[in-house]
């Protein structure tokens, strides 16, 4: 397992080993930039939920080392990406190493994690009158037969919500925002404007 991992500018990965590890002494030892790799990585969400797993991705290429570029004790190897695959909670699909490239990150992804655990611990009562929005088979009846709303997924699209019944019955439901956020202080905003609507 890598200690870090970034993606460089051409759409590489570059990810950072002990030097003694296996992927290092794998990568070191091929002949002609050689040895095909794979990375996978499993997306689970922060907060305790059933079925915590989000997503799957995998990155295909070649691996190679990147000499001289890391600190004592560890190396650098590049993932030369040549296709990838990811399932998650929207779909499943191919990626092109273009595409990959191209790709820019979302503007939450930084604070995803904290945002999620903070709206589950500080904002449970606020979730619920989600229920509200989704109709009534789910916002009516007594409230211990109501499911219970976690967050599951927050990007700058919307919020991801997964509803648990007592019976272990779960369904997710997804709340878009009315147009994508750029940084925390929108996302206020839409957060705000998302729960109004719940309210009335």
């Amino acid at each position: 397992m890598p200690l870090s991992r970034s993606v460089g500018p051409d759409g590489d990965l570059i990810l950072e080993h002990p030097a003694a590890s296996p992927a290092v002494r794998a990568a070191a030892h091929a002949q002609d930039d050689e040895l095909t790799a794979v990375l996978e990585i499993t997306d689970v969400a922060p907060v305790s939920v059933p079925h915590r797993i989000r997503g799957r991705a995998r990155v295909f290429g070649r691996l190679t080392t990147v000499p001289g570029m890391a600190g004592p004790g560890r190396m650098l190897l590049r993932l030369e990406t040549g296709e990838a695959y990811v399932d998650d909670l929207w779909g499943a699909e191919r990626i092109g190493p273009e595409e990959f490239r191209d790709a820019s990150a979302d503007p939450l992804v930084d604070h995803e994690t904290e945002l999620l655990q903070h709206l589950h611990t500080a904002h449970g009562e606020q979730l619920g009158t989600l229920r509200g929005l989704l109709g009534k088979r789910v916002a009516s009846g007594c409230p211990a037969h109501r499911p219970a709303v976690v967050p599951v997924a927050l990007d700058r699209l919307g919020l991801r919500v997964r509803l648990c019944g007592r019976d272990g019955s779960c369904f997710d439901a997804r709340f878009d925002f009315p147009e994508p956020v750029r940084d925390v202080v929108e996302l206020r905003r839409a957060m705000h404007t998302l729960f109004e609507a719940a309210a009335h």
